[in-house]
């Protein structure tokens, strides 16, 4: 199935016909943002545009698509196989994970459990569906920084949003579980806390990360760190979007359990990484022996450095 066709996947039948020419777009599509009562906006290679109800897609119009109501909510019901307390526990974290290894995220109205906790949103009213792109090779030009002696060494992909790096990570981990020209496959052990990385619809995983890595789905990273060592014995782990003491706590334990471990967070910069940890300072932690930034330079993602340290071993924007 082309890239093309997944998309179309994604809406009832009766949607489709408006979004075909969206559909085109398919491989520099990166968002489409669909609100009640309000304009269809789509973001394509990092700029914004506006579907019409012809489903052209322009830069500005008087015409714009407006959605329903009732389109909004025969969209989920669609992506929840209309059976939506099915889907409850799902859509209690925000999101929905489609075919294809897409994510819909969903807001309105939240109902909370006794203990204040999000059990279930209801009169859903904004949409936000994130395109996943699979591209093979996106590790190419920073896998032979990330090995030694034929070993995978400790990594940590710093990315501002929309740069690329769950695209970087999946890549890297497939290649690592599969085999490449700089080490052999080794069992791979990913924690996908938001369905992002292998894209898991309904247990089976939408992308490819390697046929020697196990899937932990919709777990907390740090708890999920611990489970996979226990029981399945991973040489490398793998795990997105760093943000807590916690998360730290958990990499050096499984650094103490004899695993590589290989992570993204969001930032721009070593500093702002750090800002992001609560100020702990990346040299004294002392778990990365790799940092892998990315950024965004004319629309494209890009390889900005590739450092060992403050050393820096790739510059230039390589694309990935």
């Amino acid at each position: 199935m082309t890239q093309r066709e997944d998309i179309l996947r994604i809406f009832p039948e009766r949607m489709r016909p408006r979004w075909k020419k969206t559909a085109g777009f398919a491989q520099q599509l990166q968002e489409i943002r669909l609100r009640v009562g309000k304009p269809v906006l789509l973001y394509i290679d990092g700029r914004e545009f506006f579907q019409e109800e012809s489903g052209d897609v322009v830069c500005r119009t008087d015409r714009p698509a407006v959605t329903a109501q009732e389109d909004l909510d025969q969209l989920i019901a669609y992506a929840c196989s209309y059976s939506m307390y099915a889907f409850e526990e799902e859509i209690s974290r925000g999101y929905l994970t489609l075919p294809g290894g897409h994510r819909m995220g969903l807001t309105g109205e939240a109902v909370l459990t006794d203990s204040d906790r999000v059990r279930n949103i209801k009169h859903i009213s904004c949409v936000n569906i994130r395109i996943s792109h699979e591209i093979r090779g996106a590790a190419d030009a920073v896998l032979p920084f990330l090995y030694r002696d034929g070993h995978f060494l400790n990594t940590l992909i710093l990315s501002p949003p929309g740069c690329g790096k769950t695209t970087l990570l999946r890549d890297i981990v497939r290649q690592v579980s599969d085999g490449n020209s700089c080490g052999p496959g080794v069992t791979v052990g990913i924690v996908d806390e938001r369905s992002e990385i292998a894209g898991t619809f309904q247990g089976r995983a939408q992308n490819d990360v390697g046929m020697r890595t196990d899937i932990l789905d919709s777990c907390p990273k740090a708890e999920g760190m611990m489970l996979l060592i226990r029981s399945m014995a991973p040489k490398v782990i793998g795990v997105d979007e760093l943000g807590s003491e916690e998360d730290i706590r958990a990499l050096k334990k499984a650094i103490c359990c004899g695993c590589c471990v290989l992570a993204t967070i969001h930032a721009g910069s070593l500093e702002e990484a750090e800002s992001r940890l609560s100020g702990m300072k990346l040299d004294e932690i002392k778990i990365f022996d790799r940092y892998v930034i990315l950024t965004r330079q004319e629309g494209k993602c890009a390889v900005d450095a590739v450092l060992d340290g403050g050393r820096k071993l790739l510059a230039g924007r390589a694309p990935c």
